[in-house]
């Protein structure tokens, strides 16, 4: 005698055996029916194609210009925070606020959380060399400047620790002031200019800051911050404070414990700081609403494509009516109908989904073979976010049409001519 227990596990196997072969029956004949009438597959495909096509093209667009713009931000300087006298920018008292020390500086420099803390103070005026008078501005700062906002040195030297200690008299230029002071065929490096009638010694040229937001012309020079306080401006206080914050460290977190700090130290808070974590944020937000909004509309083509989908999986319907009638005479059941024509509109979906992906990373291609700004770039989540999308349009739009041929009766369908 056969245990009741294998007997279950018998009837459950037969059972799965038997829907799965039910299913490939009617996949088959999904395929089949989509083979027969290529064309008319194309065309319907058509709407699916363009629509995912559109979304995942526009998201890569999203995606690599923000790519882009957050590169040009990083190469400004990361995890950083600048700190100024004022309540804020275009503040007209912040001129006359000259509580921004040396020694806030090297307050900050001590806290975990920060990498660094580079005091920074400026002056405009005249540059000299031979008979050669320019205007320009010359930036105190400290020797940790170039790396925090991530300034790159194409000849010579940067000034270092010690030349800060000693008030160094020497000076790192930018490509302007190379050109416009030196002129063509002649090396900088070790020559005397004079600022404001004071010598500084040039030991260095940085390379052109293509990420510059203020004046590609202006002529720009650096040098120990203590040179420029004690040999030219002669204040003791800093235009000035960059914070570098340590990778590990929140850099909104950072910020309220340096506004503590900085308040506990001057007794008000009469300085305001600036986070470049808030500029990243601010633009990942605008370009993912700008994606998100296009996306919306090549959303709509999507819709579009699957109302086709609908439309001619019913003309399908009535074409097929004798077909649908013979089947259900033989014994297919509702069910067996509904699978077959769900199938097809799905498989129809995926199909015209996958294309659209292959017609996006087509035009990725091409598009990051003549452009060379910023790149298309296509995100896996879009891809799979496609192939689930055109999926789901084709259950929902294929389910009406499938719906009706499974409740033909099978009489009239058969005295259909």
């Amino acid at each position: 005698e056969i245990p009741e227990s294998k007997i279950e596990r018998i009837k459950e196997k037969s059972s799965w055996l038997f829907y799965y072969d039910q299913f490939v029956e009617a996949f088959k004949m999904s395929v089949q029916a989509i083979m027969a009438h290529k064309m008319r597959s194309l065309l319907t495909m058509l709407g699916i194609i363009i629509g995912i096509a559109s979304v995942v093209s526009v998201v890569a667009l999203g995606n690599g210009s923000q790519q882009k713009i957050l590169e040009d931000i990083n190469s400004m300087g990361t995890n950083t925070i600048s700190i100024f006298p004022g309540r804020g920018f275009g503040d007209r008292r912040s001129g006359r606020i000259k509580t921004l020390t040396i020694n806030d500086a090297k307050a900050i420099s001590q806290q975990s959380y920060v990498a660094s803390a580079t005091p920074q103070t400026n002056s405009g005026g005249t540059l000299t060399y031979r008979n050669t008078d320019l205007t320009a501005s010359l930036y105190g700062v400290g020797e940790q400047y170039f790396d925090v906002r991530g300034l790159k040195l194409e000849e010579g030297r940067l000034f270092d620790d010690d030349d800060v200690k000693t008030d160094a008299q020497v000076v790192v230029i930018d490509q302007n002031t190379k050109t416009k002071l030196f002129g063509e065929g002649v090396n900088p490096l070790g020559k005397t200019i004079l600022f404001k009638k004071r010598p500084l010694t040039v030991i260095g040229i940085m390379k052109k800051d293509d990420n510059n937001f203020g004046n590609s012309d202006s002529l720009m020079l650096w040098s120990p911050y203590t040179t420029v306080m004690h040999q030219i401006t002669g204040e003791s206080y800093t235009n000035s404070i960059v914070v570098k914050i340590k990778d590990d460290a929140n850099t909104q977190v950072a910020e309220k414990s340096l506004t503590e700090l900085l308040k506990a130290r001057h007794g008000t808070e009469d300085f305001f700081m600036n986070n470049s974590d808030s500029i990243k944020e601010m633009v990942e937000s605008t370009t993912g609403t700008m994606t998100l909004l296009i996306s919306s509309i090549a959303v709509i083509s999507l819709v579009v494509g699957g109302i086709g989908v609908m439309n001619i999986m019913l003309v399908s319907v009535t074409e097929r009516t004798k077909e649908i009638g013979v089947r259900m005479a033989i014994g297919a059941r509702r069910n067996n109908i509904l699978q077959q024509f769900l199938i097809e509109a799905v498989l129809i979906c995926i199909i015209g989904g996958l294309s659209g992906v292959l017609l996006s990373a087509s035009i990725s291609l091409v598009f990051n073979y003549f452009v060379t700004d910023f790149p298309m770039s296509i995100s896996m989540a879009s891809v799979i976010g496609a192939v689930v999308c055109s999926t789901a349009i084709g259950v929902a739009f294929g389910f009406m049409p499938a719906n009706k041929a499974s409740k033909l009766n099978p009489i009239d369908a058969l005295a259909q001519d």
